[in-house]
């Protein structure tokens, strides 16, 4: 039996990267998945694979800055599956740039997708998820949540905004059965960072910095710790923030 077998599980920003490699592994364990990404074309492509390797996926096109399309999406797995026990807030955007270049238009963007958009998700998605009686919420920060660098200013704002924003809806969550946990991945090989990665052998020096184990991660070993916490195995991880990154706060 797989070990989210039953639940209703619900991945944001899943058209390529980690969020099609967290719904694959999530529909693989058992779970029904609801792909959801801007990105129409390649959601509904990962949906279709998922379903043809035997799993259990709808694609519904979702902007997750918008509190309209978060209430039809809710209203969507409410009809289609009848309960939520899985949200990975998973979306977000990357802008390289130091926080003293960066245009407000640009931070104003940042933090919609990456802060406002997992705002609006717990919002919405709560009183679907108490019905459950048992569920866990995942929101994808960073090692940028925990540590400064620079270039990305607005980014590590808006990843350590989800980090704190992860402890208090812990705290005002606890007596509903639902788990609230963040995950904190290190350098990733994602469409994100392929161009810095496959640059030149400095600029990926240059990013993987000082990670111990001196190679970026891939989206499938975030996906491990994503199944984790969304199984009963981690019933007793509330409020924690989960670090994937090779030993890059470590050093």
């Amino acid at each position: 039996m797989g070990r989210v077998s039953g639940k209703v599980a619900l991945v944001t920003g899943a058209a390529m990267g980690m969020g099609k490699s967290h719904s694959e592994l999530l529909a693989r364990e058992g779970a029904h998945v609801f792909v959801t990404d801007r990105e129409a074309a390649a959601g509904e492509a990962v949906a279709k694979g998922i379903v043809a390797a035997g799993g259990k996926a709808d694609f519904i096109k979702h902007d997750v800055t918008s509190e309209d399309d978060w209430s039809k999406l809710i209203d969507a797995v409410r009809a289609k599956a009848g309960r939520l026990d899985i949200l990975v807030n998973n979306a977000g955007i990357l802008i390289l740039k130091a926080l003293h270049e960066t245009s407000p238009e640009e931070f104003d963007r940042v933090m919609n997708v990456n802060v406002k958009g997992v705002y609006l998700g717990i919002r919405a998605a709560v009183p679907l998820m108490k019905e459950s009686g048992k569920a866990s919420i995942i929101n994808i920060s960073s090692i940028y949540g925990i540590a400064g660098a620079a270039m990305a200013g607005a980014y590590i704002s808006s990843k350590g905004a989800v980090r704190l924003m992860t402890k208090s809806c812990a705290v005002d969550l606890a007596d509903t059965g639902i788990r609230v946990n963040s995950i904190h991945p290190g350098v990733i090989d994602t469409p994100m960072t392929k161009d810095l990665l496959h640059a030149a052998p400095e600029a990926r020096e240059a990013l993987l910095g000082p990670t111990l184990l001196k190679r970026p991660c891939q989206p499938e070993e975030v996906s491990n710790a994503v199944l984790f916490l969304a199984s009963d195995e981690a019933s007793f991880v509330h409020g924690a923030e989960l670090v994937v990154d090779g030993g890059y706060t470590a050093n």
